[in-house]
């Protein structure tokens, strides 16, 4: 694609334009078969600077063509169709949708304020390694020896709605000459190469060079919430947030979310002490339960060593066993492993709905006459419709079909 005459970029002033196609080609790529079209001026915002492209359509007589995204490519804006309009050579009306431009300007400004935040309370050795601004959300990625705490983030969080509050006016300069920025104090993006004159956008003490769309006042933001904060690299933090609807849609479902655990409590005065209560009387009552499980493990053990057989040298124990966990199987394997010589075991059991086996052979048997627990149960497990594996000595599977349990005791013996 040659370079267009006049492919300018009036996006910033309004969000609808007269336009003509100047040049067009149908591609393949990722994204399918589509068309890409370069229009003589342009309202649509392409993909830069972390923001990404705006969306909306190509409309004439009634009839409209959806563009799904808008990129950059040789300096050149690029509208990305599924189908070209008819009789290209038309004059088009281009509209870009509203509703994603202005939650995505929401976002943007987000990040200015966040980035301006950061500073305050972190420190001005702050300095931003990359953005993401959509109209679901955006991520800040910064520099910072250590984990921001969750008092700082608060703190941080607390200050960005306080600027939002502060309803600051964008006041926005283009074509300023770089030397001029750098002494309004204009923060740039680290490593990014500027040109003779820059765009310079300041919303309050917030004053960065950037080429992005931006919300009248930040007010319009309206809320601003972080979702998440962590290490992307070494020294280099992310976080995630969300602001507008988004952010008081996760605050409403938050909200009702904990009315309703409320209410599972009788809507108590103190709803994290009740919580606690809880949780210490679960741990307690799960304390029991092991307590119980390890002791019947026992006396299962007394029972099985009962039950063991001589075969052929070889002293071999095969059963179907009830019980509620596969840790008991396992415990109880290794217990009998440490008290029984030549031992081969082939313990089973009907766990949720599905079938549990666990294979131990002894340590001599593995090395004098090469039994290997592992291809032992992938022959096993076939009568309950299963697969398994694991080690010379120790291996375990799991099963579709436990009602074959009784199958693979008896092929167990038949081994032997």
């Amino acid at each position: 694609m040659q370079q267009a005459e006049g492919a300018g970029f009036v996006g910033y002033d309004t969000l609808e334009a007269d336009v003509k196609i100047n040049r067009y080609r149908k591609v393949k790529g990722k994204k399918g078969e589509y068309f890409q079209l370069v229009f003589n001026n342009t309202p649509f915002y392409a993909e830069s600077g972390g923001q990404v492209g705006d969306s909306g359509t190509l409309e004439i007589n009634g009839n409209k063509v959806e563009i799904f995204d808008t990129v950059k490519e040789n300096n050149l804006t690029v509208h990305l169709t599924r189908e070209l309009p008819e009789n290209p050579e038309s004059t088009f009306r281009a509209v870009v949708n509203i509703n994603n431009r202005r939650l995505t300007e929401n976002n943007h400004t987000a990040t200015h304020l966040l980035d301006h935040a950061l500073r305050e309370i972190l420190g001005t050795h702050i300095e931003q390694k990359g953005s993401l601004v959509s109209p679901e959300g955006l991520r800040f990625d910064f520099n910072h020896f250590q984990k921001v705490t969750e008092d700082e983030l608060l703190r941080i969080q607390h200050r960005v709605n306080e600027l939002i509050r502060a309803n600051e006016k964008r006041d926005e300069r283009r074509e300023v000459p770089i030397a001029e920025a750098e002494t309004m104090g204009a923060i740039a993006l680290f490593g990014e190469k500027y040109g003779d004159t820059v765009r310079v956008v300041r919303f309050g003490a917030s004053v960065e060079l950037c080429g992005g769309t931006h919300v009248e006042s930040t007010g319009s933001i309206g809320q601003f919430v972080i979702l998440s904060e962590g290490s992307i690299s070494a020294g280099v933090r992310r976080i995630e947030a969300i602001t507008a609807d988004k952010a008081e849609e996760y605050i409403e479902r938050n909200l009702k979310t904990l009315k309703e655990v409320a209410s599972l409590f009788n809507n108590p005065a103190d709803l994290k002490g009740a919580v606690d209560e809880l949780m210490a009387k679960n741990q307690s009552l799960t304390k029991q339960v092991e307590a119980f499980e390890k002791e019947n493990a026992g006396k299962l053990k007394k029972e099985l060593l009962l039950q063991v057989e001589p075969i052929n040298g070889i002293n071999f124990l095969a059963q179907q066993l009830k019980v509620e966990s596969a840790a008991i199987l396992k415990d109880i394997a290794f217990q009998l492993k440490g008290e029984v010589e030549n031992l081969f075991l082939v313990l089973a059991a009907e766990i949720d709905g599905k079938a549990n086996v666990h294979v131990m052979i002894a340590d001599n048997l593995v090395k004098e006459r090469g039994l290997n627990a592992g291809a032992v149960i992938r022959d096993l497990a076939k009568a309950v419709n299963g697969s398994g594996g694991g080690q010379p000595f120790y291996a375990t599977a799991g099963g579709k079909e436990p009602a074959g349990i009784p199958l693979l005791i008896s092929n167990a013996r038949k081994l032997i």
